[in-house]
């Protein structure tokens, strides 16, 4: 838990305990820069005999783990991590690489009746479970200060405004596979996890305070027991620009290159940006060349490309251009629930007013309640379940609707009311 003798500790229990969560620092305190973790700069850790100290160490540790993990997102193929920081009472912090210890199975199980403390959680569970990392319990900062009715919720701003110190954030989007990582990196990486543990029991009583705990806990519970994700269907549809693409060719095109940009990409670990960018492929989708002398006068594709990668590029357009039309993809993805709410009037007058009254509901039971509107409850249940709605309206009713679309318990006993009202029609 916290240290005692922390300055930020004391810190973090004088703002949660009694100023509002939107007050932050007093204007008259400027935050304190954090330059240095208490301990210095850990050793990284790459081989067996290294991880196993940190395994046997952490494993002795009390209280929660602090954990954050680096990717090289925009620089290499996938979110895969290339650092992952822990911090522990007991233990100190420590800095592991992956690269040269891919296998954090014993870590994880170590730590696996631990609560683990993580910065929007769902952004690097991913790759932890990617390496043997999964947790059972878990403290999501930033998901608690979303919870509390923080107006920035990023990890530097909810150090400032709740324990009063200044994180560097320079190094957030280098390039995390760069060996040796610099030091000043490091510095960095081992600062991300130094105050988490402050940060958690701070929050904690700021949701406590609020009468919010329980809500936290579910909504953390629901983050540590989420399957994960499917595989995105088409994901060549979410090339930025696609809304250009109008004919079923042009989109064959893009598929095409999309497909042949992600293998090379995966082949050579690099960004599939940096193979080729998506304003590329949607002109040359739009323009539909013929040949390769007609594609290098394209934006993206003359500059600096050699005619081995010109070919390579135009081969993909050719497979698009001798598709037969039985086999090009249809314009839009297959729909697996509500219609978009802008197509409603036309199509079902009656669920457009419901959708409109039933936001306006959630909206200012949010604003009452000083919790962002997507956090009450998602706005895809709100719009199934006013495209849709559970043959009982009554309360009881929308909360057994809501319960079988996914939302907690807590939110359901706040909305369930609101929404039937929504739902039912004047009169009745």
């Amino acid at each position: 838990m916290t240290d005692a003798h922390n300055p930020a500790a004391e810190t973090a229990l004088r703002t949660a305990g009694g100023a509002p969560p939107d007050a932050g620092v007093a204007a008259e305190d400027s935050p304190t820069p954090l330059l240095e973790p208490r301990e210095g700069i850990p050793p990284v850790v790459a081989d067996a005999e290294a991880l196993a100290a940190v395994v046997a160490a952490f494993a002795a540790g009390s209280g929660p783990v602090a954990v954050d993990a680096e990717r090289a997102s925009g620089y290499r193929y996938g979110q895969r991590a290339y650092l992952v920081q822990l911090r522990r009472e007991g233990a100190g912090s420590a800095l592991i690489d992956p690269v040269g210890c891919p296998d954090l199975t014993s870590l994880g199980a170590a730590l696996s009746d631990t609560e683990w403390i993580l910065h929007a959680a769902t952004q690097d569970l991913p790759c932890l479970r990617e390496i043997g990392m999964v947790p059972t319990r878990l403290f999501d900062t930033e998901l608690a200060g979303r919870l509390a009715g923080f107006p920035r919720v990023g990890l530097g701003a909810m150090v400032e405004s709740v324990l009063g110190y200044a994180l560097e954030k320079g190094h957030s989007a280098v390039d995390w596979s760069t060996r040796p990582l610099p030091e000043p990196w490091l510095r960095y990486a081992a600062l991300d996890v130094e105050l988490l543990i402050d940060l958690r029991d701070a929050l904690e009583k700021e949701l406590d305070r609020q009468g919010k705990l329980e809500w936290a806990h579910q909504e953390f519970d629901a983050i540590a027991t989420a399957p994960p994700p499917a595989p995105r269907k088409d994901p060549w549809r979410r090339t930025s620009g696609m809304h250009k693409v109008r004919r079923r060719r042009q989109m064959a095109v893009v598929r095409e290159l999309w497909t042949t940009r992600d293998r090379i990409a995966q082949r050579r670990d690099v960004s599939p940006g940096k193979v080729l960018g998506d304003a590329a492929i949607v002109e040359a989708a739009l323009a539909v060349p013929p040949n390769a002398h007609a594609l290098a006068g394209l934006s993206g594709f003359g500059h600096r490309m050699g005619r081995r990668q010109l070919e390579q590029w135009q081969a993909a357009i050719d497979r698009a251009r001798a598709l037969p039309d039985l086999e090009l993809p249809q314009p839009g993805q297959p729909l697996t629930g509500p219609p978009p709410p802008r197509a409603w009037a036309d199509k079902d007058p009656a669920a457009a007013a419901r959708l409109s009254a039933a936001r306006t509901a959630v909206s200012a039971l949010a604003e009452e309640l000083n919790l962002p509107q997507e956090n009450l409850i998602s706005p895809d249940t709100v719009r199934r379940i006013c495209w849709e709605p559970p043959a009982d309206s009554s309360p009881d009713g929308v909360a057994a609707a809501l319960a079988a679309l996914g939302a907690r318990p807590w939110q359901s006993t706040l909305t369930s009311a609101p929404l039937s009202g929504a739902l039912t029609p004047p009169g009745r």
